[in-house]
C-alpha cells in the first residue's frame, strides 16, 4: 500500500466551498482508500491505497467532490515519501523560525509547471519575499508585517495560474508528514 497526502484547494476558506471533514473522510473510504485522517479544516487528507498514478487519484478525489458536494474543487496528490524529500530538500531560510517570516510551500498542479508560475508571478520582492523551486513545489516565505507588499501574495489567489496552486503552511505540512 502506498501512503499519499491529498490537498484540497480552497476549501473552507472565508465560508466557501464548504466541506464537512468527517464526511470528506467517508467519501474517500467509499472511493476504496484505506487509513484515511484528516488534518485540520483545511483540505489535507492521508489515505493509503494500493492504486498507482497520482493525477488518476486526483481526478477520481475531484469526481467525488463533485458528485458529494456539488463543487469543482481541484485535487494535488502526493506520495508521502515524496513530500518527505521537498522536506529534505527545503533551503536553509525556509521553516526556521525566524521572527517575523511567513513559511509556506506552494504545489503546482499538474500539467502546470515552475516556469509557467513564475512566467506569471514574476520575480519575488527583494527584501520581503524568497522562493525556491524542488520538483513540483516552491518554497516561499515572506514578512508578516509587508506581506500586502509582496509580488507574491496577492498573485497567488487572483493570478489565472492560482488555480493550478494550493498552499499549505510549514507546520501544517511537517504534521502530516509526520502523521
Amino acid at each position: 500500500m502506498n501512503l499519499y497526502i491529498a490537498f484540497l484547494r480552497g476549501v473552507n476558506i472565508s465560508g466557501k466551498n464548504k466541506i464537512p471533514m468527517a464526511e470528506l473522510k467517508t467519501g474517500f473510504e467509499n472511493l476504496g482508500f484505506g487509513a484515511v485522517k484528516t488534518y485540520l479544516n483545511s483540505g489535507n487528507v492521508l489515505f493509503s491505497s494500493d492504486r498507482n498514478g497520482r493525477e488518476e487519484l486526483a481526478s477520481q478525489i475531484e469526481s467525488m467532490i463533485k458528485v458529494k458536494f456539488g463543487f469543482d474543487i481541484p485535487v494535488f496528490v502526493i506520495l508521502r515519501q515524496d513530500l518527505e524529500d521537498i522536506l529534505q530538500n527545503a533551503p536553509a531560510w525556509w521553516g526556521a523560525g525566524r521572527e517575523g517570516i511567513y513559511d509556506n510551500l506552494i504545489f503546482i498542479m499538474p500539467p502546470a509547471v515552475f516556469s509557467q508560475v513564475l512566467d506569471e508571478i514574476g520575480t519575488p520582492r527583494e527584501g520581503l519575499e524568497q522562493i525556491q523551486n524542488y520538483k513540483e513545489a516552491i518554497f516561499w516565505s515572506f514578512s508578516r508585517k509587508d506581506y500586502q507588499k509582496t509580488n507574491w501574495w496577492p498573485k497567488t489567489a487572483s493570478a489565472a495560474i492560482s488555480r493550478k496552486l494550493t498552499i499549505r503552511t510549514a507546520n501544517t505540512v511537517r504534521k502530516l508528514v509526520g502523521m
